[in-house]
This record gives C-alpha cells, structure tokens and sequence, in this order.
C-alpha cells in the first residue's frame, strides 16, 4: 500500500490553518503543523504531528518539512507588538521559504492579503506584497489566495462588531463608512488552498466572498440579524480610535490600529474580481445570531495563552 502525502500547515491548532488540516485529512493526507503552540489544545487528537517554528534555526527547520509535497502557509501577524513585529514576520517567513525549498517541498500554498503593494504606506500591505515577490524568486511552484477579512467561529472581526452591537446603544464608524470590504467564509479559503495545492502552475486568486458591503452595511446587517441595531454615527476617524483605544484598555486587547482603519478606509480590504468563495456572510451569521457576538474574541489573549483551544461561536444548541 502507497504511503499517503504528507502536507505542512503553519498555525493548524489557529484559525484559517485549522480548516485547511481538516480539509487535507478528510482528503486521507498527512498532516504536520509547524506553529508557535505545539502544545496548544486541538481538536485532531493526535491526528496532526506538531513541530515548533525552529525560525532561530534553518537546518532544523528545514528538518521539520522533509517528505513534505505541500506547504500551507497562514503565518502572519495582526500588528506590531513588542513581542512580534511586521519585519520579523516578513524575515521568518523568507526563511520558512528557503527551509521548503531546501527540505524538497515541491508546491507553497501561501495567504496574502488583497492588494498588497510594496510601494504601500502601510507597513501590513507592504510587508505581504514582499513575500509574494520572495515566493515568486524562491524556485517553488507557488499559489497565492488573497483575502480581504475572514469570517467563521474563531473570528475577531464579524465576532467583536456583534459583541459592541450587543454592549452600546451607538456604534461609531471611521468616518462615513462608506468604504467597502468582502467577506469570505475560513472554509471556503481552507477549500481554495487544498485546491491549490493539488495544481502545479503559479496562481493568484483574489479570495472573496460572494457580498459586497460598505463598513456602515456590515454593521447594519450584522445588528439586525442579531437583533440589536443601533443608532450608527460617524465619526472623525482619530476620535473613533480613540473610543476603540479606550474599549481595548477595558478588554485588554488591540481593537483595531491605526494602520488597519487606514486601510480599510483606502478601499484595500475590497477588488474588482469575481467571488471565489461560496458562503454568504449574511446567511451564516443568521445562523450564529444566537452566539456570534457573546463573547469578546481577544487576539493578545489568545497569544498570551498558547495551550487553550481557540474559543468558538456555535449556533445555540449545537457543539
């Protein structure tokens, strides 16, 4: 009997890597992890043979891909933060490259973000568009899915507007809200990526899903489906930050940065491409009206602790 592919996915006990490990299981692949929280509980059970990044370490990192066809790549981070940062995520994840190409790994499944640009002010879409053009020099077949904001049960994003929704009477926007994003549900990326990863040409993909919104009809849909609206008000950009600074003091976390509200405000979270993902945004969170929004989703936590299970919002009456 032929002994199964074997397949890296960085972050599978996270968010996006853990949908692209179930995929490729279901699929009768190997998988191995390659993250931060080796010892972070999961729902695989043993099914997912977890190695730490090793970045500090080339030959051992290329050690942990050796027999591996296909490497997911999700490794990112948020923002800066005296404990991480943009240019060491942008460094380590150069190294993550040279180590697949060095270990044999014949195709890098790797998540960008929408127009990314290294002429970009902003240091998120700046830092994303130089590892594409790494990925591009490496010598490794390659596809690239660009998404714009991911939604699904372990989101921050749809999960925290819903959780102001259900704790304000008002909900201030950046400015009008007029600027636009697209959505697409983690398992329709996690879907795309194992598709990738089965082709051998180069390919880009805008990742998006199937509704368009403007930030102000997000979080109008949103509160309707789950039955909180509220009076939405606009707001000078710099005094909403400050409101969100002043909310992520209360809950210990970053609500949002400034770079994240420039960027949204550019239009960078919206393209000009047709839908690749299937799930409507609206027709899942109805189904999570129930507990999308009850808890607060907190990124620094979830840092802070690397063995709890990243939380989930389920539908009431569902595990």
């Amino acid at each position: 009997m032929s002994r199964s592919q074997v397949d890296a996915v960085t972050g599978a006990f996270g968010y996006s890597g853990k949908y692209i490990a179930r995929r490729l299981l279901d699929r009768g692949h190997q998988v191995r992890t390659l993250t931060n929280s080796p010892h972070r509980r999961n729902s695989f059970e043993g099914a997912v043979e977890a190695h730490p990044f090793h970045f500090d370490d080339p030959a051992r990192l290329r050690a942990s891909l050796e027999g591996v066809s296909v490497l997911y790549n999700t490794y990112w981070v948020r923002f800066n933060h005296k404990k991480f940062t943009y240019a060491a995520a942008v460094r380590n994840t150069i190294g993550l490259f040279d180590a697949a190409r060095a270990a044999g790994v014949r195709r890098i499944v790797h998540v960008s973000i929408t127009n990314p640009s290294e002429d970009s002010p902003l240091e998120y879409f700046r830092g994303k568009a130089r590892l594409e053009r790494a990925l591009g020099e490496c010598g490794v077949s390659f596809g690239v899915l660009r998404p714009a904001v991911l939604f699904g049960e372990e989101d921050v994003l749809i999960n925290n507007i819903a959780w102001a929704l259900r704790r304000f009477p008002i909900f201030g926007l950046f400015g009008r809200g007029e600027y636009r994003l697209q959505p697409i549900y983690v398992d329709d990326l996690a879907e795309l990526a194992v598709e990738l990863g089965a082709e051998r040409e180069n390919t880009v993909i805008d990742a998006i899903g199937p509704e368009t919104f403007t930030y102000r009809g997000l979080v109008e849909q949103i509160g309707r489906i789950i039955g909180k609206p509220r009076s939405i008000v606009p707001l000078p950009p710099v005094l909403a930050y400050l409101a969100a600074l002043a909310v992520g003091a209360t809950v210990r976390d970053v609500v949002i940065t400034r770079q994240e509200i420039r960027g949204l405000m550019a239009g960078l979270l919206c393209v000009d491409s047709p839908a690749s993902g299937r799930t409507r945004l609206t027709d899942w969170a109805a189904e999570h009206a129930e507990s999308l929004g009850r808890r607060y989703a907190s990124e620094l936590a979830r840092r802070r602790d690397r063995l709890r299970e990243y939380e989930e919002a389920r539908p009431a009456g569902k595990r």
